[in-house]
């Protein structure tokens, strides 16, 4: 198994997080988000003893709520005493219905409005990371306004190539993300940052992408911060408090993707740190990042009744399953690969090749190509492993179809952390 949360029992059905997969397809219905509660904790802890161990006094991870936002992630959060990160008001509105105490809270992205600045303020963010000039320019307008200085860290590009796929990779010259480096303008941005009145400038903030599981990126990363930064101090004589790195640790969603350790790999982060300092002269500050699907990713996965099994003689297989691209739309988006289990007979030899087709009017509507599986049969329960980072978060209603509750799993309880859509649901903002 790809993970040590799964397992097989005596019935052959497939157990997740010590619950047997098919019985909570049952109880609940499909399709169904499941989420290890007790997995989402480990992570965070791993990140955080890790941080405390290898980075400078006050370094802390933040969860990137991209991944996966709902009320009880930032409960688990606040508990875990984790820092987060967030992109829009909406999630800072969730995060902040819960309580959770928003000085620890992070707020990106490439296009805040004067209306999404304002509402950052009013919930007391701690920390802005700005974007661009004009974003700067705005966040001091109405830090003045408002009779506040606002903490800002600046997102700048280091222009580096992480041979992730295209669409989740940040770091390159020409990202849509942040101020490059190679073409003078970050420095440049510096210089009038640092003559704004309503602005308490923390530091700088770069990201090079997802799903890297090699620290080579990360080594050249923190090799063109710290010669910038070494830059800066000499112009400007600044020194930054903060820098933060971004995330990025691969996880593993099929068998060939390898396996790290991610307090492993933030020693070596940590080590590759130390050198650029010694060699730049620069004092490491405190460091951050923002770990989001390594904190969620294995810790959750998709069930669905399959519904038929399509045989097109000489040509392919389906298997058709209730949901698809409304629940999980990355394979469409960036063919993202995914192991697939036929949870009612986890043990049976996979003997049958098939395409894992939604339930979508959209001939893209599918989960995962070329899948060996058991030749299932209707009704019964297929998996999709690996689905808590990005699924729940980027699924929709497109064609009208209801989104699919999300229960939560620990040692002693199980419970519904998002209710199932209902038909009325759908309607209710229609006029």
């Amino acid at each position: 198994m790809i993970c040590d949360n799964l397992s097989i029992n005596e019935k052959g059905h497939l157990v997740f997080a010590g619950r047997d997969t098919v019985d909570l397809a049952q109880k609940y219905g499909t399709p169904l988000y499941v989420m290890d509660e007790n997995k989402i904790r480990e992570h965070m802890r791993e990140y955080k003893a890790a941080f405390e161990k290898y980075f400078p006094e006050g370094s802390c991870p933040e969860y990137a709520s991209k991944a996966f936002s709902c009320k009880q992630i930032y409960r688990i959060a606040a508990e875990e005493k984790m820092n987060i990160d967030v992109v829009s008001c909406g999630e800072i509105y969730t995060a902040m219905s819960t309580g959770y105490p928003m000085e620890n809270c992070f707020f990106h992205g490439n296009n805040k409005t004067d209306e999404d600045i304002e509402f950052a303020m009013e919930a007391k963010v701690g920390c802005i990371v700005a974007d661009s000039e004009e974003e700067l320019f705005a966040i001091n307008q109405i830090a003045k306004q408002k009779g506040i200085t606002q903490k800002i860290l600046l997102r700048v590009t280091p222009g580096i190539d992480t041979h992730t796929h295209q669409k989740i990779s940040t770091g390159n010259v020409d990202s849509k993300f942040g101020i490059a480096i190679d073409t003078n303008q970050a420095k440049e941005t510096v210089g009038k940052i640092l003559k704004l009145q309503n602005i308490d400038f923390a530091g700088f903030h770069c990201h090079i992408g997802s799903q890297i599981f090699e620290s080579g990126p990360f080594d050249l990363a923190s090799e063109l911060m710290f010669r910038f930064i070494k830059d800066i101090k000499d112009t400007y004589g600044y020194t930054p408090r903060v820098l933060n790195l971004g995330g990025g640790f691969g996880v593993r969603y099929i068998d060939s993707d390898p396996k790290i350790s991610f307090a492993e790999k933030i020693a070596e982060i940590a080590k590759i740190l130390e050198k650029q300092s010694k060699a730049f002269g620069i004092e490491i500050p405190k460091i951050a990042m923002e770990p989001g699907r390594s904190i969620v990713a294995d810790a959750g996965l998709t069930l669905y009744s399959v519904g038929s099994v399509k045989e097109i003689t000489g040509y392919k297989n389906y298997v058709s399953i209730d949901g698809g691209m409304t629940d999980n739309p990355r394979y469409t988006l960036y063919e993202s690969p995914y192991t697939v289990i036929l949870a009612t007979r986890a043990n049976d030899e996979k003997d049958f090749c098939a395409t894992i087709a939604g339930r979508c009017c959209e001939e893209g509507d599918v989960i995962q190509e070329n899948v060996m599986l058991p030749k299932p049969k209707r009704n019964e329960i297929l998996a999709v492993l690996t689905t808590g980072a990005y699924n729940y978060s980027m699924a929709s209603n497109y064609n009208r179809v209801p989104r699919p509750p999300v229960i939560m799993l620990n040692d002693k309880d199980e419970y519904i952390a998002v209710k199932r859509e209902t038909l009325e649901d759908i309607c209710a903002l229609d006029i």
